[in-house]
């Protein structure tokens, strides 16, 4: 795992949480991180306009993929290891694009029920430098609106399932 601070400036390393609230079941939405068709349904922002390729090992050491296509031609792929897993509230996970292996992260989904719902909090720890975490935080933002959506035609067609 890579070290907290940014190599050779011994400055913490930049993150971002970002928080939702879903009108779903926690199961509903934990479904949804951990089923490689509803990943392919809902991940990543708007300009990705396919998810071609989702891969799920659901188990702590296991390996998760998703491969993605962008509207501007570019394909994006994306892997990690499942660090943490309690099911129905937490998964941790490695996080490195194939195009940068070398710039592993750490992403943390907390999904914390309420009597409405459930509130989703995505941590995403040890970026690169800023840039890395201004750009995931346009990714993940974009993905979260998505999920929501996806969330909501779900539940209106039935089709929750835990």
């Amino acid at each position: 795992m890579a070290n907290p601070a940014h190599p050779g400036t011994g400055k913490e390393r930049p993150s971002l949480t970002l928080r939702r609230h879903y009108r779903v079941s926690p199961d509903k939405v934990w479904r949804a991180w951990t089923d490689p068709q509803a990943l392919k349904r809902w991940f990543g922002p708007d300009e990705i306009i396919a998810v071609p390729l989702a891969e799920v090992d659901l188990r702590v050491g296991g390996r998760f993929r998703v491969t993605m296509h962008a509207a501007d031609g570019e394909t994006h792929d994306v892997s990690g290891t499942y660090l943490e897993l309690v099911p129905h509230r937490k998964l941790v996970f490695s996080w490195a694009w194939r195009s940068t292996p070398e710039r592993q992260s750490r992403v943390t989904v907390r999904i914390e029920p309420d009597a409405e719902g459930c509130e989703l909090v995505l941590m995403h720890e040890q970026f690169f430098d800023a840039a890395a975490r201004d750009a995931h935080r346009h990714g993940w933002t974009g993905a979260l609106v998505k999920l929501e959506g996806w969330l909501s035609q779900d539940q209106s067609q039935g089709n929750g399932g835990a």
